[in-house]
């Protein structure tokens, strides 16, 4: 079967809307993927703060921005379906959305992004709410890309996305030496620590919107008493399943950063550190003397040339090594897989894993909504 669908994801350290269209192809249960183009959408100043200060807004001013963003991302869809001619072409859309609330304890997670809006402005089907069944379950809800990467890249076992939040999975199997990888319940996933969300905030202290290959980051010094307290907070003791939510950096990582004064040198290489020290303590248990295992690196952070450098350096010690696809996949990722998961839930197939997320079972999540005429 093929299936050609557009794929939006919109990430936690808000650069902007990732537009994806792929083509799939399936066949016997292998998947191969063909992004034919893509692009990401940077958010203007007024799109940033209505993101960034959704989760303080009136429920009635919430659910207006809720239709406003949806209207919105449909029609930067539609001028997307413009650009590159894809008239006609396009059997799906699947959005993310925007996380603005996540508090899986409490079952609740929301993502900006009315999928209705969605449908009306494009006239195309989509499927949006990705996260939202696994939640009902019992699970985080998050990460939910592990069932795209097991389908789409089964050469690796060991996946690193730093975005806002750094995030890893693990095929728990290849752990064991096994040479079958067919199980995807043995998949384990979970959220690492905050990451380009905080060191966007610490670089806007310049006036910029990121620091470039992480050379502020690099003349500064690692001030040891913060990066202590850093990782000594307690969401890293805890056990998988496991999600943050962006307050996270916002709330609690960047105050206890500027208890210290330090200059923003000093304090982006600490944080460096920091996110380089929690990488290697998720992957401590994979250690192994006898084997060197790769790790694919995907998501904005893998352009910041000084924090790879640092998460090589850790790596190291436990014998892993970095690997770093084409830019294609490092920033377009989770649009290609938000793509993938909106054809699984169209097929009426499992899109999130209860073995990564800790819920009840495996689920299908998404709803769909037809904005293409019967």
């Amino acid at each position: 079967m093929i299936y050609n669908v557009i794929g939006l994801m919109s990430g936690s350290s808000l650069d902007g809307l990732d537009i994806s269209f792929v083509e799939f192809s399936e066949t016997a249960g292998k998947w191969d993927y063909k992004i034919n183009c893509a692009s990401c959408i940077e958010y203007d100043n007024k799109w940033t703060e209505r993101l960034q200060n959704a989760i303080h807004l009136p429920a009635f001013d919430y659910q207006l921005l809720h239709t406003d963003y949806g209207r919105f991302v449909g029609e930067k869809v539609n001028d997307f379906i413009e650009q590159f001619r894809l008239h006609h072409k396009v059997n799906l859309i699947a959005s993310h959305g925007h996380t603005t609330f996540h508090i899986p304890e409490k079952k609740m997670t929301h993502q900006l992004g009315d999928g209705a809006a969605i449908a009306a402005v494009t006239q195309l089907p989509v499927v949006s709410d990705l996260r939202s069944m696994d939640v009902a379950f019992g699970g985080q809800g998050a990460p939910i890309v592990p069932m795209g990467e097991r389908l789409l890249f089964p050469d690796y076992h060991y996946f690193l996305n730093i975005g806002g939040i750094a995030n890893v999975s693990i095929d728990s199997k290849a752990t064991n030496n096994s040479n079958s990888y067919s199980d995807q319940n043995e998949i384990i996933a979970f959220d690492i620590c905050a990451a380009n969300r905080v060191l966007n905030m610490l670089a806007s202290e310049k006036n910029l919107a990121y620091d470039e290959d992480g050379n502020m980051a690099a003349w500064g010094n690692v001030n040891e008493d913060l990066l202590q307290k850093l990782n000594t907070l307690e969401y890293y003791s805890l056990p998988h399943p496991k999600s943050l939510a962006n307050s996270f950096g916002t709330d609690i990582i960047y105050p206890l950063i500027k208890e210290f004064n330090l200059s923003t040198e000093d304090t982006l290489c600490t944080f460096v550190e920091h996110i380089a020290v929690q990488i290697k303590n998720a992957l401590i248990s994979s250690f192994t003397n006898t084997q060197l295992q790769k790790l694919m690196v995907t998501g904005g952070g893998a352009f910041n040339k000084y924090l790879i450098s640092r998460i090589e350096a850790h790596l190291q010690e436990i014998n892993f090594e970095v690997f770093i696809p084409e830019d294609e996949v490092v920033i377009y990722k989770e649009a290609l897989i938000m793509a993938l998961l909106g054809t699984l839930r169209w097929r009426e197939q499992y899109t999130v894993l209860a073995s990564v997320t800790g819920a009840l079972r495996n689920s299908i999540g998404g709803a769909l909504w037809l904005g293409t005429e019967a």
